[in-house]
């Protein structure tokens, strides 16, 4: 990355709790070169057309206004911040390496990384991936990281909550359309109306394999140091709808979504020095 943390002086504020304690909290310089990481989400895929990705309305790193996206925030502390989208749809936690050297080699200085969703959406419960393999894929790319850019800054987005995508469209007849037809999200989407209990427990099965990568996520933000930060299950725990989801598959995030996005990950991430 450009971002030249070696030299540039890291302003330190203590900022004092409720109860009169001390802590102190790093801002960071804003960013030259951020990239976006991940799967279809961070691309903005169907947030503007019919299976397409539409990178403008990614919550990262677009720059589509109603989305109001890392980029663009970042952009009103610095004109001259480059944005940088090497997200790819379908990606799984085994990409993210390949998605790293592309960054590191863009010298990117902020990075935002969403991924495991696809982990999760298989045809199987079998074939997720296991949480012992999701973490260490993301330990290796985040030392790969490290080693190419040591300055960089990270900041890891929850995976949304696949079991409160289904009950928010398992009434809807075309979201269940789509999703049947499409074979969206298997494992958690199957036979959307069933009150089965083996449904219900697969789907509960699901859910928690979510958390459990987003548990490791954390973990691994954690590991990689005080350059790291993420959203405290922000994404994972909103409370989003219909009105949220794409229309063209019931299953990506809308550009309301991708603004929901935004919103709930950039509050829980770097406080930034406003260089003016």
């Amino acid at each position: 990355m450009i971002a030249r943390l070696g030299s540039a002086s890291l302003a330190v504020v203590v900022v004092l709790s409720g109860s009169g304690a001390a802590r102190a909290a790093s801002v960071q310089p804003v960013p030259e070169i951020m990239a976006a990481l991940g799967d279809s989400i961070s691309t903005g895929f169907n947030a503007c057309g019919l299976y397409v990705s539409c990178p403008a309305r990614s919550w990262s790193s677009g720059d589509h206004r109603e989305v109001s996206s890392h980029y663009l925030r970042l952009s009103r502390l610095s004109g001259t911040l480059h944005n940088l989208n090497f997200a790819v749809p379908g990606s799984t936690s085994a990409d993210l390496l390949g998605q790293v050297k592309k960054a590191v080699e863009a010298k990117a200085d902020y990075v935002t990384i969403l991924i495991g969703a696809q982990d999760a959406c298989v045809r199987t419960e079998q074939a997720m991936t296991p949480v012992p393999t999701y973490r260490a894929r993301l330990d290796r790319a985040l030392r790969e990281l490290r080693a190419g850019m040591p300055g960089a800054r990270v900041f890891f987005a929850s995976i949304p909550d696949l079991r409160r995508l289904w009950r928010a469209g398992k009434d809807n007849a075309l979201a269940r359309s789509f999703w049947t037809l499409g074979r969206i999200c298997q494992t958690m989407l199957a036979k959307p109306r069933s009150a089965k209990r083996a449904d219900k427990e697969r789907r509960a099965r699901v859910r928690e394999r979510v958390m459990a990568y987003n548990r490791e996520a954390a973990r691994a933000c954690a590991a990689y140091g005080p350059a790291c930060r993420t959203d405290g299950g922000a994404v994972f725990s909103f409370p989003f709808t219909l009105d949220h989801v794409s229309k063209w598959d019931y299953f990506h995030p809308s550009t309301a979504g991708q603004r929901v996005l935004a919103e709930q990950t950039y509050a829980r991430g770097f406080d930034w020095l406003d260089p003016r």
